[in-house]
C-alpha cells in the first residue's frame, strides 16, 4: 500500500504540472487502484449473470454497461438478463426484449437489480425468501407518474377511483400507499388499489381508472393516447425502489467483485446521464423502442436518477412502517443495507470526477 501511495503522489504532481489542478489525491488513488484491480481482474474475470427484476429506466444503465464494455473494463464478465415474468408484464404495454437476454426457469444469480421494497416484504411474509444486502439504488425519491384516461383532470379526482399497481409490496404498491397518505387519504378506503393493474392494457380494458407508472410503462401509455395525470416527483417522498441486491453469503467472500460491480454501476449511471446517443442505442437493442418522440419522452426521466446511488435508507424506513408486522420487527434497518461501496467511491471524489 505504501508503494501505491507513492505512485499516487507522483501522479498527482504530474497532473498538477500539466494543468489538471482540480484532480485531488483521493481521485488519483481511486483511478490508480481501479486500473490496477481491473488489470488483475482481467486475468481471471468473475463470470456472472445479472438478474434484472423488471424492464424499466432503472435497468437501462446496466444494459448500457454491457453494450459499452464497462463491466469488462472493470474486470467483470457479466451478462444482464431479464426475468421471464418481467418481460411478460412489459409486453402487455407493447415492449419486447430479445429472447437471448431472458432468464429461463428459476435460475438464481448472486447480484440482482430489483426493488428493495418487494425484496423486504417477501422476506417478512413468504417462508424461505431470499435475504439480500442492498448496496445501492437508482431510485431514492418519488419520480414516476400516475397515468389515467382523459376523464380525470387532477390528482384530487383519483379519490374513489381504481388505482393499478403490480403486486403487494412492489414499488408501485409502496408508491401508491405513499401518495394516498400524502393526499391525506386512507389507502384502503378512499380509493381501490388493484393488483395486476400495471399495464396500458389495464387502462384500455378499463380494469383501472389510473395506474402508478414507471418511465417505460408511462412512455407506452402516452404513446397509446393516455395522459400523465400526476408527476410524483412534485411530492418528493422517499422510495425504496430499484436497488443493487446481492446474496448475503456470497458477499462475505466476494467483496472485491462487489466493489467492481458498484464501480461499474456508477460509471454506467454517468454514461446514461451524459451520452444520450448511447442510451438510445441500448433502448433500441434491448427494449425495441425506436420512435423518436417516445425515446425523448423516456429519456426525460434520466435527470432524476441520482448520481450517487446510495442505498434507499429513508425509503426502507417507509417499507418497515407501511408493512409493519411481527416478522418485520425482527429486523433492524441496518440489517438490510451496506453503503460502504458507494461511500468509498463518493468520498474519494471518483463519482464527481465522472461528471467533469
Amino acid at each position: 500500500m505504501n508503494d501505491v501511495m507513492c505512485l499516487c503522489k507522483i501522479y498527482a504532481v504530474l497532473f498538477w504540472r500539466h494543468g489538471l489542478k482540480s484532480v485531488s489525491l483521493p481521485v488519483v488513488m481511486s483511478l490508480l487502484l481501479g486500473g490496477v484491480n481491473a488489470a488483475s481482474a482481467q486475468e481471471a474475470p468473475a463470470q456472472l449473470r445479472l438478474m434484472l427484476g423488471d424492464v424499466s429506466l432503472n435497468k437501462l444503465p446496466f444494459v448500457m454497461a454491457y453494450d459499452e464494455g464497462i463491466y469488462e473494463a472493470n474486470g467483470l464478465e457479466l451478462i444482464p438478463m431479464f426475468t421471464q415474468s418481467s418481460v411478460d408484464i412489459i409486453r402487455r404495454s407493447g415492449i419486447g426484449v430479445p429472447e437471448e437476454f431472458i432468464l429461463k426457469g428459476d435460475e438464481e444469480t448472486p447480484i440482482r437489480i430489483g426493488g428493495a421494497s418487494p425484496a423486504i416484504v417477501r422476506l417478512t411474509t413468504k417462508a424461505g425468501s431470499w435475504d439480500p444486502v442492498i448496496l445501492g439504488s437508482t431510485h431514492l425519491r418519488s419520480r414516476w407518474h400516475i397515468v389515467s384516461g382523459p376523464d380525470l383532470n387532477s390528482a384530487e379526482e383519483l379519490k374513489g377511483k381504481r388505482i393499478g399497481y403490480s403486486g403487494v409490496g412492489a414499488v408501485t404498491h409502496l408508491v401508491a400507499i405513499s401518495f394516498a397518505r400524502v393526499m391525506g387519504w386512507d389507502p384502503n378506503l378512499d380509493w381501490s388499489m388493484m393488483a395486476d393493474g400495471l399495464a396500458v392494457e389495464a387502462l384500455q380494458e378499463r380494469y383501472v381508472d389510473a395506474f402508478v407508472a414507471d418511465n417505460l410503462h408511462g412512455t407506452m401509455a402516452v404513446g397509446a393516447g393516455f395522459k400523465m395525470l400526476v408527476d410524483l416527483a412534485d411530492y418528493d417522498f422517499p422510495v425504496a425502489g430499484s436497488s443493487f441486491l446481492v446474496d448475503r453469503d456470497w458477499l462475505k467472500s466476494n467483496r472485491e467483485t462487489a466493489r467492481r460491480f458498484i464501480k461499474s454501476a456508477v460509471e454506467a449511471v454517468a454514461l446514461l446521464k451524459t451520452d444520450k446517443a448511447a442510451a438510445f442505442k441500448s433502448l433500441g437493442k434491448w427494449y425495441q423502442l425506436d420512435d423518436p418522440e417516445l425515446l425523448e419522452y423516456f429519456y426525460s426521466g434520466v435527470d432524476r436518477i441520482p448520481r450517487k446511488p446510495y442505498p434507499p435508507v429513508e425509503g426502507l424506513k417507509k417499507v418497515m412502517e407501511f408493512y409493519d408486522s411481527h416478522e418485520m420487527r425482527k429486523y433492524t434497518l441496518a440489517h438490510f443495507y451496506d453503503d460502504s461501496f458507494v461511500r468509498e467511491l463518493d468520498e474519494s471524489g471518483y463519482i464527481d470526477s465522472l461528471y467533469k
